[in-house]
């Protein structure tokens, strides 16, 4: 019952909105204003019988005298000034409207694909998408692992927005930019016999059992780690491989043998005792991670924003503020 009492209440102001002209109230906006009706008309444009008529009917609208007017007497009633105070305000917001469009298509939103191996660790991505999020509420993210060469197919066929990711050949359909560098070393697991031991050489890691990355090979992306272990004769049994670091991390935890990771990444491992380094300790293997992108893809203004920083970064950093551990 008070659900349908409220509707009812609601009625007569409803239809009141819904039927009044609103150049009624304009009208009576410049009357105001103007300080009498004749003023009003040569502001308006219109003869003094017509806004005369326009101020007789806002006044039936409304249902109630709202100026008084006669010989000598032009004076606004208290309905009339209470109600040129509301004209005041609503019409102040429209005369706001085209600066808040204009705000609102200032904003930034869209969607951004961001298509990752799985080993990317940089303070360049991560501080950008604390901003990005910080000054762009409205922008959405999708970040997805994959293998590097997936990560490739995924910007080449524009699915992704950009990509971060190793690479082996470059294509010419791409465009690629070194992001960081990153620089990679053996270690081994609790379980493993090398764990905890001081004063090891490259000797004490030959014949031993390895895990590594798919791309640790010759004709790959991480070519560095795989021509230490031909030029250093180590002659490791591969018993492990993976595309994803977090799984050739956990066989080297496991103890299933000898791994190269990241140094950056797996730094707090080594310090809490879940990992131990091993040799090479001075000039270890280098990778760049390169940021890939498509000049082909049409970009949304978040996508367009994101890279502006990112490649602004890269060209303004030195690569060597942008090596991991740095120096």
């Amino acid at each position: 019952m008070d659900h349908i009492n409220s509707n009812n209440a609601k009625a007569p102001a409803e239809r009141f909105a819904a039927t009044l002209d609103w150049n009624l109230l304009r009208s009576f906006v410049v009357i105001v204003e103007a300080g009498s009706i004749t003023a009003a008309a040569e502001r308006l444009l219109r003869g003094q019988p017509a806004v005369s008529l326009a101020l007789k009917r806002l006044e039936d609208a409304v249902g109630a005298r709202l100026i008084e007017r006669g010989r000598g007497v032009f004076e606004l009633t208290a309905a009339g000034r209470a109600l040129y105070e509301e004209c005041a305000d609503l019409f102040g917001g429209i005369a706001r409207l085209p600066d808040v469009t204009r705000a609102a298509e200032a904003e930034i939103s869209g969607q951004v694909a961001i298509h990752l191996a799985s080993h990317v660790v940089t303070p360049l991505l991560d501080d950008l998408l604390s901003s990005m999020h910080r000054d762009h509420p409205r922008v959405r993210f999708r970040i997805r692992t994959d293998t590097s060469a997936g990560v490739a197919r995924s910007v080449q066929d524009r699915s992704a927005s950009f990509g971060i990711c190793l690479v082996n050949r470059q294509n010419p359909d791409l465009d690629y930019a070194v992001l960081y560098r990153e620089f990679f070393g053996f270690y081994c697991g609790p379980a493993h016999p090398l764990f905890g031991r001081k004063g090891l050489t490259l000797d004490d890691l030959r014949g031993r059992e390895a895990v590594a990355f798919e791309t640790d090979d010759l004709n790959d992306a991480l070519r560095p780690v795989a021509l230490l272990r031909r030029q250093s004769a180590l002659d490791q049994v591969v018993v492990g491989r993976s595309s994803q670091l977090e799984e050739v991390r956990r066989m080297i935890l496991c103890g299933l043998g000898i791994g190269a990771l990241p140094v950056h990444v797996v730094h707090e491992d080594v310090s809490a005792g879940r990992l131990w380094r091993l040799p090479p300790y001075d000039d270890p293997p280098a990778v760049d991670i390169f940021l890939v992108t498509n000049p082909r893809k049409r970009l949304n203004r978040a996508e367009a924003v994101m890279l502006d920083h990112l490649r602004a970064r890269i060209e303004t950093l030195p690569l060597a503020a942008r090596t991991y551990p740095a120096g």
